[in-house]
């Protein structure tokens, strides 16, 4: 399992970078950027974000 950014979604509230305590997100261009080597998979930014932007997804890991 693996936490995805829909680029399309985001718009760069900064609600999500916020909430998460492995500091994994950072606002990059006006969006949320997902540093994957931080994150713990705990969620918390999935329902911060007001966009739908952050999603859970059962794929392979180490895609984007």
């Amino acid at each position: 399992m693996r936490i995805v950014i829909d680029s399309s979604k985001r718009r760069g509230s900064g609600e999500c970078v916020k909430v998460c305590p492995e500091q994994a997100l950072s606002l990059v261009d006006g969006g949320a950027v997902l540093d994957r080597s931080l994150c713990n998979l705990d969620g918390l930014c999935i329902p911060a974000c007001p966009y739908d932007a952050i999603r859970y997804d059962e794929g392979e890991v180490g895609g984007a």
